[in-house]
């Protein structure tokens, strides 16, 4: 049985103490850094590995650089851990992984770790002039903040909010697909929060806007979050009710249908790697996904039989 303390997907269990304060504390990341952790990421956003397919281990000693010239990620049971890029660093090693590939294969906390590095190693590579000026940033307190010297303006890392919700018309779930998927891969509606607008408000409209659904925004139940790196998202679950319209689809989306209980209890049965295999029935989101999460909640939630 899972114990209840964990998440039930990935990216979430073992985060870092971020310890703030020594964002503005070069002496005390000085004295961390001899016993540091190192997590190296590649151009493409990669984690450096052992032989093992494990977490590549470098002497903080070997890295180019000190402490101040990489990110500070933050403490794990009193051990500092940094994300350095590989070539900048002078590092190498003849394996890598994908933060997708670790997360189903490493430790929880190092895979929360990597998605941690990943988000941030994007942000970084994303952001490298002022949005105000023009001018190049240069990255402080840590890697946290991108500073401006030309117009002395301040930029912190980018999260995109986006919603993940389980629409039921009361016995029935909401499920889409889009073109790109494998054939018998389906998953609930998801979306970005545009400004000015509640989460509850998100779900009514980026259901309506994909299916063509009504949903109630004040019927929106909030679930769990999720980071989700892929690049820079944080998924937001919900529970919500909708009329038992007839669903239809507009650009982003190949096909949308109601499932039954029992088509989604066994679509949650099925491998969730068997999408592009040949066989019946649907084929429901890997269990690293908060969208299994908020399936599988909406299904706990149904009468028993």
């Amino acid at each position: 049985m899972r114990d209840p303390a964990t998440s039930p997907f990935a990216f979430v269990d073992g985060a870092l103490d971020r310890a703030d304060a020594l964002r503005d504390d070069p002496d005390g990341l000085t004295a961390l850094w001899p016993a540091a952790g190192i997590i190296a990421l590649d151009g493409q956003g990669r984690a450096l590995v052992d032989a093992d397919a494990g977490l590549a281990e470098f002497a903080p000693a070997a890295i180019a650089g000190d402490p101040l010239t990489h990110t500070f990620l933050g403490l794990r049971e009193g051990r500092a851990w940094f994300l350095v890029e590989a070539a900048e660093a002078g590092l190498d090693a003849s394996g890598r992984i994908d933060l997708r590939s670790a997360a189903a294969q490493w430790p929880r906390w190092q895979a929360t770790l990597f998605a941690q590095a990943r988000a941030l190693q994007h942000w970084h590579r994303q952001h490298r002039f002022c949005g105000a000026c023009g001018g190049a940033l240069r990255y402080v307190r840590a890697g946290w903040l991108g500073r401006c010297d030309a117009c002395a303006s301040e930029h912190y890392p980018r999260t995109d909010q986006a919603i993940i919700v389980a629409v039921s018309d009361g016995a029935r779930l909401l499920l889409g697909r889009q073109a790109s998927w494998p054939q018998r891969r389906w998953s609930v509606i998801a979306g970005f929060v545009e400004p000015g607008e509640t989460l509850e408000q998100t779900v009514a409209r980026e259901v309506m806007e994909e299916t063509g659904i009504r949903v109630d925004p004040r019927s929106a139940r909030y679930l769990a979050s999720q980071p989700w790196p892929f690049p820079s998202a944080l998924m937001l679950g919900f529970i919500a009710a909708a009329a038992p319209d007839v669903p239809r689809v507009g650009d982003e989306l190949e096909a949308a249908r109601w499932f039954s209980v029992e088509q989604v209890r066994e679509g949650l049965a099925r491998d969730w790697s068997a999408a592009e295999r040949e066989g019946e029935g649907i084929v429901l989101p890997a269990p690293l996904s908060i969208a299994r999460h908020v399936i599988q909640a909406w299904l706990d939630g149904q009468p028993a039989g």
